[in-house]
């Protein structure tokens, strides 16, 4: 028995009207200026009542092309400036407060003393001592202090204090004994002087004296064939100085309060004298608690 075509009854006249309603869906969209249909309405499907298996549907609706054709003609609704500012804020919970800077507080001594400073003038070196006496003191001897502003970096040298700068310096010789000390974590000097040929050896312990200032340098003098001559000159009042690595500006000890003003004033006036008057720009004194005082050249 050969192939049997069953073909269902109907099929044609439900065809027939299935597109008879499309056209009349695409009139009516056509007619009311292009309304946007519902997005359910382009996925609706109309099945045959009775339809088998392999026949044909049609889907009724505008296509998905057509829905976006129409959304690219319509015109986007236009946002106040005011609320696309609001919405841009952050909310008030989950924003991060800015940090605001604290003031430095000064103490109330402080605050006298940097009164008696009159404003944009600069004191003579006598005046200046003068005024750093009349400085409501702490219960210490303080440490008179110069800061010196010179014109470029890498300025540095040697200066012998007449007066010394009143501290009482720990000046050790290098030897293998300190060495081994040093590399336990003893230290117990202010200066290190070596011999040139104990430099060798000193390298082993660099890293531990290196940042603490304490390497013998030839640039600080503290290299000498006759170290023992050295100690009575540091001990006479040699110190060395030097500008700070990013800023010109030499930070030096000059003395202590209890000194008698002739005293500090030679001290001061070695300094200057040193560094040379041409290279500074601004001259600073103070104590180790007082405000600051602007010293002539």
């Amino acid at each position: 028995m050969g192939k049997v075509k069953i073909k269902v009854v109907g099929d044609e006249q439900l065809e027939q009207e299935q597109k008879e309603e499309q056209k009349k869906r695409r009139e009516a969209k056509s007619a009311s200026g292009g309304r946007r249909e519902d997005k359910t309405a382009k996925k609706a499907q109309v099945k045959g009542v009775g339809l088998g298996g392999g026949q044909r549907i049609n889907t009724v609706g505008i296509s998905e092309e057509e829905i976006e054709k129409e959304l690219e003609k319509t015109p986007q609704e236009s946002v106040p400036e005011e609320k696309k500012l609001s919405e841009a804020k952050p909310a008030s919970g989950g924003a991060k407060k800015a940090k605001k800077a604290k003031a430095r507080l000064r103490s109330k001594r402080h605050t006298e003393n940097s009164s008696q400073v009159a404003q944009k003038t600069t004191y003579p070196i006598g005046a200046g001592i003068e005024l750093l006496r009349k400085f409501r003191k702490s219960n210490f001897d303080e440490t008179v202090e110069l800061h010196i502003n010179v014109k470029e970096k890498g300025v540095s040298g040697q200066v012998t204090l007449p007066h010394g700068t009143g501290k009482k310096l720990r000046i050790a010789v290098a030897s293998d004994a300190l060495i081994a000390d040093v590399e336990k974590g003893k230290i117990d000097f202010d200066i290190l002087v070596a011999e040139p040929e104990m430099m060798p050896k000193l390298a082993k312990v660099a890293r531990v004296l290196g940042p603490r200032g304490l390497m013998p340098n030839p640039k600080n003098g503290t290299i000498s064939d006759k170290p023992e001559q050295l100690i009575e000159k540091l001990s006479a009042g040699q110190i060395s100085y030097k500008t700070e690595s990013q800023v010109p500006i030499i930070h030096m000890s000059v003395g202590k309060l209890s000194f008698k003003d002739e005293q500090l004033s030679e001290n001061i006036s070695s300094v200057l004298s040193s560094v040379g008057p041409t290279r500074i720009s601004s001259i600073t004194l103070k104590s180790t608690m007082s405000p600051a005082i602007p010293i002539r050249l």
